[in-house]
């Protein structure tokens, strides 16, 4: 935007200005706001201002993150905590919040892919130069790693479930590849044994193409060159036994 008013002097009703222009395009009647993140703010050019309230130029322009969340998902989401007893004093992206707790200042500056992997997805922010500069929300987690080892194993989810908290890994360890493991059928009444080497064959698949949902978002973000950090994974499902080593083999970063 050009600066307004009769000083060059640059003022918060400009810096305004610069961030509502950002939000015009990105805003709609199915998306609600979230989050507003001013990136870096440019004078004249002359760009990396974090703040640049009380400076001289003619034209201001910024690099804005905005997340924004489906509002039927959003009401959805605040009833079912509201109807729990509970009051929501603000909505923060998850991994954002969990950023703050995981991450160090000096981890966002050098710039660094945190992974969260939830139990239904799996959410990615990108942090370069101490902000966020890119995330996004994929629709795949634990929950499917569950539901694989259902399937192969024939058995409930909920035996699944036991199955990979105990005894599950994403990649094969010879010491005990050959380790039988009893399991119950889906109706509870018969059991069968398998070896724990068949159970990284059914979850090593799917761990692998959760990387490569996240490798295809990396790419996407532009960033790929800008995270010498490397990569922190969190969320429930990294507990599983050699996903670490799944995650530097498909993206090609260490953690």
């Amino acid at each position: 935007i050009a600066i307004s008013g009769e000083s060059p002097e640059i003022t918060e009703n400009d810096i305004e200005k610069v961030i509502e222009a950002a939000k015009a395009g990105i805003i709609s009647s199915e998306k609600e706001l979230i989050h507003t993140l001013s990136r870096e703010f440019i004078v004249d050019g002359q760009s990396g201002i974090s703040d640049p309230l009380g400076m001289s130029g003619a034209r201001l322009e910024g690099k804005v993150h905005i997340i924004t969340g489906s509002i039927t998902a959003v009401q959805n989401l605040v009833k079912c905590v509201e109807q729990a007893g509970m009051d929501i004093e603000e909505i923060i992206f998850g991994t954002l919040a969990s950023s703050n707790v995981i991450l160090s200042n000096a981890e966002k500056e050098l710039g660094i892919l945190l992974i969260d992997i939830g139990a239904g997805t799996t959410e990615i922010a990108i942090f370069v130069e101490g902000g966020l500069a890119y995330s996004a929300v994929l629709p795949v987690g634990g929950v499917q790693i569950t539901n694989d080892l259902a399937v192969g194993l024939r058995t409930s989810i909920e035996e699944a479930e036991k199955i990979k908290i105990s005894y599950g890994s994403a990649v094969e360890n010879s010491a005990s590849s050959e380790k039988l493991i009893e399991i119950s059928d889906i109706n509870g009444k018969e059991k069968h044994n398998v070896s724990k080497k068949y159970l990284v064959e059914i979850i090593e698949p799917r761990v692998s193409e959760i990387f490569n949902f996240i490798g295809m978002e990396v790419k996407k973000s532009g960033c790929y060159s800008m995270i010498p950090g490397g990569i922190v994974i969190t969320g429930g499902s990294s507990l599983l036994p050699g996903i670490s080593k799944v995650a530097e083999q498909v993206l090609n970063f260490t953690l």
